[in-house]
């Protein structure tokens, strides 16, 4: 499974953005929330693409959850905003937005955790990005590969 993840657009999508997704043929996308105005998500809604969004501390819109937790090819992904200092038991992969800076760490309980940056404003000497995330959906716990993409 192939998800398009995430972060931190700001009532702003990137004209590019969509085109980009949609090109890598997406099987769900996953918005780590700061969407800000729920229209900003339309082009992604266009894409036909299930679209999962967390709330961030920008969104006034009540109807995202603050958290998510998706299990996946044997994984439990906890989506959230604003990254916690330690992962919920049980959770393999923190997926998280806020910072606008990319990260890819394991911690020492083997946790991964994972930013896309930020798709329209990074706070890095470096473009706006997202992520693609690649998990096997039917396997019990394969090896997924994360892979950071700049805006073009």
């Amino acid at each position: 499974m192939r998800i398009a993840v995430l972060s931190d657009t700001h009532d702003h999508m990137p004209s590019r953005l969509p085109e980009q997704i949609a090109a890598g043929r997406p099987d769900a996308i996953w918005h780590l929330g700061d969407v800000c105005d729920p229209s900003t998500v339309v082009e992604l809604e266009l894409l036909n693409v299930p679209l999962s969004i967390v709330a961030g501390n920008c969104d006034g819109w009540m109807g995202w959850p603050l958290t998510r937790e998706i299990s996946l090819g044997g994984y439990v992904f906890h989506l959230e905003h604003i990254p916690r200092v330690v992962a919920p038991r049980g959770v393999q992969v923190m997926l998280h937005g806020h910072t606008h800076v990319p990260r890819d760490q394991t911690d020492p309980m083997g946790v991964r955790w994972l930013n896309p940056g930020s798709a329209s404003s990074p706070r890095y000497e470096g473009p706006p990005s997202f992520g693609w995330l690649t998990v096997d959906a039917e396997a019990e716990r394969v090896p997924l590969s994360w892979e950071l993409v700049p805006l073009k």
